[in-house]
């Protein structure tokens, strides 16, 4: 049985490959981020109400999140290579129109549009990393850059959104997309080989739909819950109709002969362990960012420059944990590998539970991002791999994509939901304490009550995880010599 699988011979352009896939997966994190420093200058500078400035953020991951599951078929269809390209130049055209937008409509269309070609542009990358590297150590590294970039892309987009508001404006946030992206295309054109699933590959439209409008749906009732509290009419209505619709959805992949989702790829409980993980991960860990931006720049009087570049240590941290997890996956395993880093993410966020208005970078804030940094890179990277566990090459795309749909989904939801529990604590701080306003002492009471949230909801996520993914090494080893071979072309 080993004989055929050692006769493979790798992508001798697998590393190569590697850059372009690293590349794509970079703009897409970090746009996610990059908007979110920028966005008191856009507000300013194009005239956006304060009910309406979250729409430049969650117009970009709706459209994302909403359209994945779609968008990894497409890639296991069409060609992992050339929905890439697609996806990359299609990003690019959209960041331009954003960058020159004159007003507030043009910017939100224009993030919706990337969230559409970050969708197709997500799920191949991720999933050519699946088909391109067949050895279980190669792979692990190649996931290691994957994860790294996925754990520390959020707070590069910080630091790159702060420099570049800072010395050129807001507009180069977007632009900056433009001439990354071209380079990326001439190099997938060159060292990217095509793979696509064999077989049956027919697309479910009833499903697309249904799956796309329900988190659409779900994700907008919950950030009207903001602005209209929970038992507001429109929060439950969108939020009723989500589930209902996406309870649809389910129906018809049971049913279907060709499914967006095959539900076996849900169903084995080492995925399905990976899956959920990632989901409660989006959600505790993504509006971390924007509570500790605005406390640098709220709180501190920090400018944007320096708001972003305070974000670096994390980055590094994750780099370097990523670096680490690849090594230790395969000597000792993804299960309690990633439990520690869930361990160490909670104790970082559970520092940050502590923060009063008069507390500083140093000792205060450093010791909490450094000890999440490296969880986050002990968490992301076999989150990753196990994500795609016994998962062949026909269902490669689909698979990655609903890894990346729940971290989308979940970061959104996180947002909407701790910026709400945010929001109602620094009010209910303003009432008990008979003050005239939000004061620095109200606003920071909002940001620790959601930091509260996040270690209850990462230690749920480490719980999912240690319980669900019983999975050794050797099972690993033993998944790349069985995978099915990709169908090169």
């Amino acid at each position: 049985m080993s004989m055929p699988v050692a006769a493979i011979v790798p992508d001798p352009m697998r590393w190569k490959a590697l850059i372009v896939i690293a590349i794509s997966q970079l703009m897409v994190v970090l746009d996610a981020s990059i908007v979110n420093i920028a966005l008191p200058a856009m507000q300013q500078d194009l005239g956006i109400t304060d009910a309406n400035r979250q729409w430049v953020i969650t117009a970009y991951t709706l459209a994302f999140g909403g359209l994945l599951l779609l968008g990894g078929r497409i890639a296991d269809y069409a060609g992992r290579k050339k929905v890439l390209i697609v996806g990359l130049t299609g990003f690019a055209i959209a960041s331009m129109l954003g960058g020159i937008s004159t007003s507030a409509g043009m910017l939100i269309a224009a993030r919706g549009l990337q969230g559409v070609f970050a969708a197709l542009l997500a799920p191949a990358a991720l999933s050519l990393i699946t088909v391109t590297f067949t050895d279980s150590k190669e792979r692990a590294k190649a996931f290691g850059v994957y994860g790294a970039l996925s754990g520390g892309g959020a707070a590069i987009g910080l630091i790159m959104g702060g420099i570049l508001v800072e010395y050129t404006s807001w507009h180069w946030t977007l632009l900056v997309n433009v001439p990354i992206a071209v380079v990326a295309v001439l190099l997938a054109v060159k060292y990217v080989k095509e793979s696509r699933a064999t077989g049956e590959t027919k697309y479910d439209i009833p499903g697309a739909i249904t799956a796309t409008l329900g988190l659409v749906s779900l994700v907008y009732g919950i950030t009207k819950a903001s602005t209209d509290g929970w038992n507001g009419t429109e929060t439950l209505s969108f939020m009723g109709i989500g589930v209902v619709l996406l309870a649809i959805f389910l129906f018809i992949e049971a049913r279907s002969s060709h499914p967006l989702l095959p539900l076996p790829i849900l169903l084995n409980s080492i995925r399905g362990g990976a899956y959920l993980a990632s989901f409660f991960v989006g959600i505790g860990l993504f509006a971390m960012f924007l509570f500790l931006s605005y406390f640098f720049q709220g709180v501190l009087n920090f400018t944007p420059l320096t708001s972003g570049l305070l974000f670096l240590p994390f980055s590094i941290g994750v780099v370097l944990s990523a670096g680490i997890a690849s090594q230790l996956l395969p000597r000792f395993g993804p299960r309690y590998v990633t439990f520690a880093g869930f361990c160490l993410a909670v104790l970082g966020l559970f520092i940050f539970t502590h923060l009063t208005a008069s507390s500083t970078y140093w000792p205060n804030i450093l010791p909490g991002m450094i000890v999440i940094s490296i969880g986050m890179g002990l968490i992301f990277v076999p989150l990753s791999a196990v994500a795609l566990f016994g998962v062949g090459n026909h269902d490669a795309g689909v698979a990655s994509a609903v890894l990346n749909t729940c971290q989308q989904i979940g970061g959104s939801i996180g947002l909407a939901f701790l910026n709400t529990m945010a929001a109602a604590a620094t009010t209910s701080f303003i009432v008990s304490n008979q003050l005239a306003g939000p004061t620095n002492d109200a606003l920071v009471h909002g940001f620790t009550t959601a930091f509260a949230w996040s270690v209850g909801i990462l230690a749920l996520a480490g719980i999912i995880w240690v319980v669900l993914v019983r999975i050794t090494k050797e099972d690993m080893q033993v998944n790349d010599a069985d995978a099915d071979l990709p169908a090169m072309h």
